[in-house]
C-alpha cells in the first residue's frame, strides 16, 4: 500500500475561525426521475465525452454540500455527476432506508444518465455506498475513491456519528450565520455563504440522520474488501474524532494496491478544511486514473 503525504507548500494556511468556500456561480441541481424508484436532484457538470466520476455524499449531507468545493476544478477533465441519496436533501422518498438502497440508486442514476462505466468517489456514509457498488457492480465501476470513511463501525460508535458528522458542524456554521448580527465582521457574500451551506444541512430531517446513522452502524465490509479489483484511493482524515484514522488506514490496507492521501484534518474537512481536501481529493483522482 502506498501512502503519500500531501505537506509543505501543497498545503495552505488555515486561520481558526470557521469558514466555508465560495457558493457563488453553483450549478443548480436538476430533477431526475429514477423508473421504479423515485425522483431525486443531479448536478451533471464537464464534458460529455470525458471519463465519468459519480460523487457521493456524506450522511446528513446533500450531494452539493459534501462535493462543492472540488466540482469546478473536477469539471475541467471530467463529466462529474452528484446527487442528493435517499432520505437526504432532496433525494428518493421511500417506505425503508438501507445502504443497498443506496447502492442501486447508484447504479440507476448512471442509467438514466447514459453512463455506462463510472468512477466512484464516496465521502463518510458514500465512502460505504461506493464500497458496496464496487463489490455488487464490478462491470460498472472503473475505479474508487474513498474519503474519510472506513470497512466498519462498532455499535458504540453511532452516537458518535450523530454528534461528529452533522451536530459539531451544524453548531459551527450557525455561529458564523450569526454575522447577521455583527456586520461588522462579515461581508453579505460570506454571510450568504454560510446561510446557504446551514439551509444544505436543514434540507434532511433528524428522523432520516438518525435511520441513516443506524444503517452505517450495522456496515462491515471487512470480509470482502480484499477480492476488490480495480484502481483505489483513499482519503485519510487524520485528525478524525468521528472515524478514527486508524480505521480508516485498516480500509485502505484491506484493499490490494490501494493508495492513501492523509490530510491533517477532521470529519468536515470536504467544506470547513477544503483548502487541504481538494488537492488531496484531486490527486487520488489522478492516482485512480493513472491506474486505469
Amino acid at each position: 500500500m502506498a501512502r503519500t503525504p500531501l505537506s509543505g507548500a501543497g498545503w495552505h494556511a488555515t486561520r481558526r475561525l470557521v469558514t466555508v468556500p465560495p457558493t457563488a456561480g453553483l450549478p443548480r441541481p436538476e430533477p431526475l426521475s429514477l423508473p421504479g424508484r423515485g425522483q431525486t436532484v443531479v448536478v451533471d457538470t464537464g464534458p460529455r465525452d470525458a471519463p465519468a466520476i459519480l460523487l457521493l455524499h456524506s450522511v446528513a449531507c446533500t450531494g452539493l454540500l459534501t462535493w462543492y468545493p472540488v466540482l469546478e476544478r473536477l469539471a475541467e477533465r471530467y463529466r462529474v455527476v452528484v446527487f442528493d441519496q435517499r432520505w437526504h436533501g432532496q433525494g428518493i422518498r421511500s417506505q425503508e432506508f438501507g445502504l443497498e438502497d443506496c447502492r442501486d440508486d447508484v447504479i440507476a442514476v448512471a442509467d438514466a444518465l447514459g453512463i455506462g462505466r463510472f468512477t466512484l468517489a464516496g465521502y463518510s456514509m458514500g465512502g460505504m455506498v461506493g464500497q458496496l457498488v464496487a463489490h455488487e457492480y464490478p462491470e460498472r465501476v472503473a475505479g474508487l475513491v474513498l474519503c474519510s470513511t472506513a470497512g466498519n463501525f462498532r455499535r458504540g460508535l453511532r452516537q458518535r456519528v450523530a454528534l461528529d458528522v452533522f451536530g459539531h458542524a451544524m453548531r459551527r456554521l450557525r455561529e458564523e450565520a450569526r454575522f447577521a448580527d455583527r456586520p461588522a465582521r462579515a461581508s453579505g457574500r460570506r454571510l450568504r455563504d454560510h446561510q446557504w451551506a446551514l439551509a444544505e444541512f436543514r434540507a434532511t430531517s433528524p428522523w432520516a440522520i438518525a435511520v441513516a446513522v443506524d444503517a452505517i452502524g450495522r456496515f462491515d465490509s471487512t470480509a470482502w474488501l480484499y477480492r476488490l479489483r480495480l484502481p483505489v484511493s483513499v482519503v485519510v482524515t487524520a485528525r478524525d474524532r468521528f472515524i478514527a484514522p486508524a480505521h480508516q488506514r485498516s480500509l485502505a490496507a484491506r484493499i490490494p494496491g490501494a493508495a492513501t492521501y492523509e490530510i491533517p484534518a477532521g470529519h468536515a474537512a470536504c467544506v470547513l478544511r477544503a483548502s487541504e481536501f481538494v488537492p488531496a481529493l484531486l490527486a487520488a483522482v489522478t492516482s485512480v486514473h493513472a491506474r486505469l
